[in-house]
């Protein structure tokens, strides 16, 4: 008991509470969204592909420190008629020779040809260089692809904290359309169960039919069957809310708007009337980015036939030594330095430089269609938006004078039934009209505000550079 209860609160205190207003949530969804925060690496990638590209043409400088040692040297033969045949230097040759092999048989004399060693055992050898990109075609195309590439990914960026906008304003509507639709059915369930049981009583009195009492039977069963699904959407809409907040599932969210509240906040009939250039519009700018990077394709494949021109610089020191004496101060180092160009030029590819060439061509004239194509869609989007938020409008008007006249008619026979002059039947089908138009209410609420949030996502002009 005691591991239980300590698991249990554990739990609670690993869970977290929040409370959020409309604004407040998309605030926080755009910082804490996953997407969002993912988006923002893609950003910041860019930025360190931007300054890889423009170091590409910067000085380049790599060190290196060689150490070898010939466990066995080797053996360079030597003509013998190059050496003096006076018995003094067959004696040195002897002397310095001795023990050398030659086919496994001794070297005691120099015969034809003489078995000589150079160098030491072993050797030292550091170096540094100095690279240097004097001309590239590739290197000046990629440098004026930075600004498009950067663009690409904060233009993304954008694009994806409007998503999580209207995700969150989306999900923090089905809350508290959930949240609305759980406590009409409660007040319904209640009031037809205080109808059930009156009923019951005036029939167990003689003054009602059973079939009165099976009838509202039957409308409470189907309430709380409602109702208990209900209960369920709401738990699924509140672990849908988290998941666009970015928060974990369990953790406990409290909304401090109503649906109807939200509602008129979202009742903007004015914005029916705006319109921006289209240029300004994101989806817009993307396929732009996108039309703009096959043009840099182009122009790269074209750069690629040109020449390219790179130098280095060479300097560095080698120690020798039979032994390993290498960090004595008395040992000796020398010095040594290369200067160089290298001149790469592109003489003839039997046409495959040009086929390249003429499919980003092809791939460009791709993306200027596709931004044609972009710019109708998105001013199709825009009128379509418009006509779905003034339907929604109306509709929402509409659903607010249904939801009036059915709760006077079912108000009327109610009376009626109990007074014996309207049929449980008649009472029933003002009921199921009352339930209908308290839900087409609810969600001619919940279709302005996602509506809305549609529409100023396809209106808004903002940029990467406005929101930080």
């Amino acid at each position: 008991m005691i591991l239980l209860a300590s698991g249990l609160f554990a739990q609670e205190e690993s869970s977290k509470n929040y409370r959020f207003s409309i604004e407040e949530a998309i605030e926080f969804g755009i910082e804490n969204n996953y997407q969002s925060q993912i988006a923002e690496k893609d950003v910041q990638i860019a930025l360190k592909q931007k300054w890889e590209i423009i170091a590409q043409g910067l000085p380049q400088i790599d060190g290196a420190v060689d150490y070898q040692n010939l466990l066995k040297q080797p053996v360079t033969l030597l003509p013998a008629a190059a050496f003096d045949n006076t018995q003094s230097t067959i004696d040195i040759v002897q002397d310095y020779f001795d023990n050398v092999e030659r086919n496994d048989t001794p070297v005691d004399a120099p015969e034809g040809f003489i078995p000589v060693r150079f160098g030491t055992k072993q050797s030292v050898n550091a170096t540094a260089t100095w690279r240097q990109l004097i001309f590239d075609g590739s290197y000046i195309v990629g440098i004026q692809s930075v600004k498009t590439l950067l663009q690409i990914s904060k233009n993304a960026k954008t694009k994806t904290d409007l998503e999580i906008k209207k995700s969150v304003i989306s999900a923090y509507g089905n809350v508290l359309l959930a949240e609305e639709s759980v406590d009409i059915l409660e007040k319904n369930v209640a009031t037809v169960q205080k109808n059930y049981n009156d009923t019951q009583k005036i029939y167990e009195n003689g003054l009602a039919e059973q079939e009165d009492v099976e009838q509202l039977e039957i409308t409470l069963l189907r309430l709380k069957n409602n109702l208990s699904r209900s209960e369920r959407m709401r738990e699924i809409a509140y672990e849908l809310l988290n998941l666009s907040l970015g928060i974990p599932v369990e953790d406990q969210v409290t909304l401090t708007d109503d649906l109807n509240g939200l509602a008129m906040k979202y009742y903007e009939p004015a914005i029916l009337e705006r319109t921006i250039p289209i240029e300004e519009n994101i989806d817009y700018r993307i396929a732009k980015n996108s039309a703009e990077s096959a043009q840099i394709q182009v122009r790269l494949q074209k750069a690629k036939a040109l020449p390219t021109l790179s130098g280095f610089v060479n300097y560095g020191y080698q120690g020798f030594a039979d032994k390993f004496t290498f960090l004595n101060s008395d040992q000796e180092y020398y010095g040594q330095s290369i200067l160089g160009v290298s001149l790469n030029i592109p003489i003839f590819s039997s046409g495959m430089r040009s086929s390249r060439t003429q499919q980003r061509e092809l791939e460009y004239e791709q993306a200027l269609l596709d931004l044609e194509q972009t710019e109708n869609d998105v001013k199709r989007q825009i009128n379509m938006a418009k006509s779905e938020y003034e339907f929604s409008i109306e509709s929402y008007q509409n659903a607010v004078r249904n939801l009036e006249l059915a709760e006077r008619i079912e108000n009327k026979n109610q009376i009626k039934f109990f007074e014996g002059i309207a049929s449980s039947f008649e009472l029933t089908e003002a009921q199921r009209q009352l339930y209908t138009a308290q839900q087409e209410y609810l969600q001619s609420m919940l279709d302005v505000i996602t509506a809305k949030a549609e529409l100023e996502n396809l209106l808004d002009t903002r940029s990467y550079n406005d929101e930080n």
